[in-house]
């Protein structure tokens, strides 16, 4: 049976490198250069937006994918695809604050409690930040145990995504019903992973 190597895991990281990165690039390009139509700043937070999602969805298929191929070697992916995930979310939140609230820091207070959908998306970033700043070999030794309680908010994470991207669209639900079905799928599948791991945290307390 093919089995994956160091090499190959290697070659995926550059494709991931390059198909994260350089789309990210060039929409910013793009951007200062006037080339994204009529309602660029539109454009720029969906592009960003579902890029996080897409980003953050692929990074939680990876264990399943490497266990059901025997493929132990892809999980070296994950925490790449989950740190692309965090770029994208803050960039998109980043040009929602330069673009559309031009740094009005008071008016973006008011707008994350009196809208639903940016409440929930500023709680996904949070999350997603945490993960992100301890997402390092050396944090997950330092922090043992704890390190898996943690990182097990990013089902949270997951399920608040989907709600801000439902509750941020005005028409055509297909698209993010769809996305909220696979959110709920995958979280499902890794529900036996998730509760195992919640026991034997709480054997330990």
């Amino acid at each position: 049976m093919f089995r994956l190597n160091k090499n190959h895991i290697l070659l995926l990281k550059v494709f991931l490198h390059c198909a994260a990165f350089l789309p990210l690039a060039r929409l910013y390009y793009c951007a200062f250069a006037d080339k994204l139509g009529a309602d660029p700043v539109q454009v720029i937070l969906h592009f960003t937006g579902i890029g996080a999602f897409n980003l953050l969805l692929l990074s939680l298929l990876v264990s399943p994918v490497a266990k059901k191929l025997k493929q132990g070697q892809l999980i070296n992916i994950r925490r790449p695809l989950g740190l692309y995930a965090f770029t994208y979310a803050l960039f998109h939140f980043l040009s929602y604050i330069a673009f559309d609230l031009l740094f009005e820091w008071q008016l973006l207070i008011s707008e994350i409690f009196k809208r639903p959908y940016i409440y929930v998306g500023f709680i996904s970033l949070l999350i997603l930040t945490v993960l992100a700043l301890t997402s390092t070999k050396s944090i997950q030794r330092k922090l043992g145990s704890t390190w898996q309680k943690i990182h097990n908010w990013v089902y949270l994470a997951l399920l608040t995504v989907s709600l801000h991207y439902f509750w941020s669209v005005k028409s055509g639900l297909i698209q993010p019903i769809m996305y909220i079905c696979f959110a709920l799928l995958l979280t499902f599948v890794r529900y036996k992973k998730l509760t195992k791991n919640l026991k034997r945290q709480n054997q330990r307390i």
